[in-house]
């Protein structure tokens, strides 16, 4: 399992140009079955992904493709979790 940081950079102001991309990458994700989670860093920072089903290789692949990375309106960071223990609702994060 992966938590994605997808934090505001120094093209922060060009984000509105990229959002369609955005979301259709993020959709994609979804569609995929790798994302299963999504939503906004607070105050203000950015957003965060919750992943799963994929291998940190092919997760830096697809991170690379969204045009918020590739334009540098966010830095990404990645962090691999091993989950050990879930809410009884999460438990297919823990296959």
């Amino acid at each position: 399992m992966f938590i994605v940081l997808l934090k505001f950079a120094g093209n922060r102001d060009q984000a509105g140009q990229f959002m369609e991309g955005h979301k259709v990458w993020l959709q994609r994700g979804f569609d995929d079955g790798v994302f299963v989670l999504a939503g906004s860093l607070q105050p203000n920072l950015g957003g965060g992904i919750v992943a799963h089903n994929t291998s940190l290789p092919d997760l830096q692949s697809r991170v690379a493709e969204d045009p918020f990375v590739a334009e540098r309106v966010v830095d990404a960071e990645i962090i691999e979790m091993a989950p050990a223990r879930a809410d009884e609702r999460l438990n297919f994060l823990l296959a």
